[in-house]
């Protein structure tokens, strides 16, 4: 199944340029699938429950894709070979990108909940889907309902998020 995380963002926040936005997502995605992940070097801390992926990182759950510098998978159980099962959250640090279809989010920091079906990311976090550009401090992606929310920089900023939606031509580009 393919979530569609600009359009929703881009309807709710052209009605409304505002702090806090939600929409309504068309589709959900399956949280279930499993999750490949690939990077230049692999650290277990058994003791921590913890694999620590660094360099070059990409984690991949079904149409969903992750890249980052850095990556942390809490996993519970004794079995470092049955930990697949057992994810319960993946925190991403440094230049993490977040696609999933033609939509990409980036930002410094991310969380992906695996248990709640929930992707946080924060920092400078830039949402685009074609020319449209959504910009903000933190967004919250629920796979499962199809819920997002995007805040602005409230902190050393003026707390608003912004977009930039550019109009389709009537030559279709």
């Amino acid at each position: 199944m393919t979530l569609r995380l600009l359009p929703a963002l881009i309807v709710f926040a052209a009605m409304a340029l505002a702090a806090n936005s939600n929409a309504q997502q068309v589709t959900a995605h399956d949280t279930a699938l499993p999750i490949e992940i690939a990077a230049d070097a692999l650290e277990v801390q058994q003791d921590k429950q913890i694999a620590v992926f660094s360099g070059n990182v990409d984690a991949q759950q079904g149409s969903i894709k992750l890249r980052a510098d850095r990556i942390w998978v809490h996993y519970q159980g004794d079995d470092p070979e049955d930990a697949a099962k057992a994810i319960s959250r993946i925190d991403a640090e440094g230049k993490v990108f977040f696609s999933l279809g033609t939509e990409t989010a980036e930002g410094d920091q991310g969380t992906y909940s695996v248990d709640n079906g929930v992707i946080t990311l924060t920092g400078d976090v830039v949402l685009t889907q074609g020319n449209n550009v959504i910009k903000g401090t933190r967004v919250v992606f629920d796979l499962t309902t199809g819920q997002s929310a995007m805040d602005g920089n409230k902190s050393g900023g003026n707390g608003r998020v912004r977009g930039l939606f550019v109009p389709r031509r009537d030559d279709g580009r």
